[in-house]
């Protein structure tokens, strides 16, 4: 029997009890604690220790709880751990009248959640502050002073050892190291959201006429344009594990600031992350603020530093942070905006060349971004796109194989991973006008705000339950407090044990199986937000915004 059904008249429930969902021991409701637009996919998981006594549910107004829609649970044949042995599927797609509702199933009930046109705005605005948040420098920074003025105090690998200015950019993530990879990510990702959406993306918060995207953007070319501090030297990064080893301190009273060195050094992979941030941003500084001065000097730099790419020596790479293992997909990325900026045709050919090397992954991350290179090739072949369709297919059959329709294995960064899923959906429609994966890129996005074993938003102050213990030297300063940061994310319980970390929540600790969460201070595999996942996760919301 289908149960689906709305109420043109509305009916007034009879039932009337509460329910903290967060105190119920046998069934929970996991979907998303924000909600969908109108035209979403819309769904929710249901896991509970003992079988289903009825299979309808309803959905009902949260201001006076009237029942506008009903229908049947799918039964579905996972299980999330020993203790919830049993699950369902809530589907209701249909409904799309804009309001607050939420969930009722044998008696118990979901969080509240939002149907509306604007729904995600908050959300990306929040996002946004974080970037505030992480500047370094004197660069008006949010919620901390001026600081590492001094940024650096003696590079390293260079015959001369002098002071170089290398003040601004961001803080990296939790601590306050600075790296050129994950800074020229976060600023091609910036650059490429207003790009790729400039009506999404033309939001001006503080009302001073200029993109808020854009005029964070800048906070890294600057930084950028200050790594090519020589002729023949490229810094790639601020600051060592040091910075790990003195404890907890606001930036500005950090007691490393005389003792923050630079690191000289360069391979394939940073010039082409380089090469392509600066390219954009030639482009973008002409188109939008027909600033050719600063446009020339962005180009310019991008230009040379491409050109040292086969200067380099065979790639390398012993970081203990951010390591590289492909560098082809950074190439054709810089080439393609290269071409872009100058019109010359030289750069389209290296590009289809490097291209031809690029292969098909399956995450999403500072350093695996190859959908996004498809989705620039397919412009000029669009065979590419099927390369494109290929990743989106292993995350689809993944994401049916699984209770929570988690596209891929986690590992250290899965929020920040499944984030990518969603923007590599977007591009893929853009691109094809198809919507086959628009129910994959919802389930993936649901799943960052609360459509997981655990009922948490991985974002702070979003949603009605979120990361309160978040490891990041500011949050830990002010009480928690940290807008916008979104942390990694579940990780394998065997990364979790190989790092000698406990869960400090049995009620996290109740709805790990072979993922774990852990929502502590100390805790960077799953508790740490960084620029670049903040930079993907600002793409994906601002695009969904209004």
């Amino acid at each position: 029997m289908n149960h689906k059904r709305f109420f043109p008249v509305i009916i007034l429930s009879l039932l009337f009890y509460s329910c903290n969902p967060q105190l119920n021991e046998t069934l929970f409701i996991r979907l998303t604690q924000i909600g969908f637009l109108p035209d979403d996919h819309k769904s929710a998981i249901v896991i509970s220790k003992k079988p289903f006594e009825d299979e309808v549910f309803f959905i009902k107004t949260s201001s006076d709880e009237l029942t506008i829609f009903t229908d049947s649970i799918k039964l579905l044949p996972f299980k999330l751990n020993s203790q919830f042995n049993y699950s369902a599927l809530i589907e209701f797609s249909d409904l799309k009248q804009s309001g607050e509702y939420f969930i009722e199933f044998q008696k118990f009930k979901s969080t509240s959640f939002r149907i509306d046109n604007a729904l995600f705005n908050s959300v990306r605005d929040s996002l946004s502050l974080f970037f505030k948040v992480q500047r370094c420098g004197p660069t008006n920074p949010l919620l901390h002073g001026i600081c590492h003025l001094q940024d650096a105090t003696k590079v390293i690998g260079n015959s001369d050892s002098v002071a170089v200015d290398l003040t601004g950019g961001w803080h990296d993530a939790g601590d306050y190291i600075k790296f050129l990879y994950t800074t020229a990510f976060t600023t091609y990702m910036l650059l490429f959201s207003f790009e790729f959406t400039p009506e999404k993306f033309s939001f001006d918060l503080d009302n001073d006429a200029v993109p808020d995207i854009l005029q964070e953007a800048r906070i890294g070319i600057d930084f950028l344009l200050r790594c090519n501090f020589s002729e023949d030297a490229f810094i790639s990064q601020v600051q060592d594990d040091n910075d790990h080893k003195v404890g907890w301190r606001l930036p500005e009273k950090d007691t490393l600031t005389f003792n923050r060195p630079a690191f000289v050094k360069m391979n394939k992979s940073q010039v082409g992350i380089y090469s392509a941030a600066l390219a954009i941003a030639s482009s973008i500084w002409k188109e939008r603020f027909y600033d050719n001065e600063f446009s020339d000097r962005c180009l310019n730099a991008a230009k040379k530093i491409f050109e040292m790419r086969n200067l380099t020596e065979d790639y390398s790479d012993n970081e203990k942070y951010y390591k590289q293992n492909e560098y082809r997909s950074k190439l054709t990325l810089a080439a393609l905006e290269l071409f872009k900026s100058t019109g010359n045709a030289k750069y389209l050919q290296i590009a289809l060349g490097y291209g031809k090397g690029v292969a098909e992954n399956n995450w999403w991350s500072w350093g695996d971004f190859n959908a996004l290179v498809f989705y620039k090739l397919a412009e000029y072949d669009p065979e590419y796109i099927a390369k494109l369709r290929s990743i989106l297919n292993y995350y689809q059959n993944n994401s049916n194989s699984n209770l929570f329709g988690e596209s891929h294995p986690h590992n250290w960064g899965t929020t920040h991973s499944l984030a990518g899923v969603v923007l590599s959906s977007i591009l893929y429609k853009r691109f094809t006008g198809s919507n086959e994966f628009d129910q994959l890129a919802s389930v993936n996005r649901d799943y960052i705000l609360g459509r997981n074993p655990w009922g948490i938003s991985f974002i702070y102050n979003i949603g009605k339950k979120f990361p309160q213990r978040i490891h990041h030297q500011i949050a830990f300063f002010n009480d928690g407090y940290i807008p916008g940061a979104m942390v990694a994310g579940p990780v394998p319980d065997s990364l979790f044990i190989k790092h000698n970390f406990s869960i400090n929540s049995d009620y996290l600790k109740e709805f790990s199986y072979s993922s774990v969460y852990s929502d502590d201070y100390d805790n960077y595999l799953t508790n740490e937000p960084t620029i670049s996942s903040n930079a993907t996760s600002l793409f994906i919301f601002g695009y969904y915004s209004r």
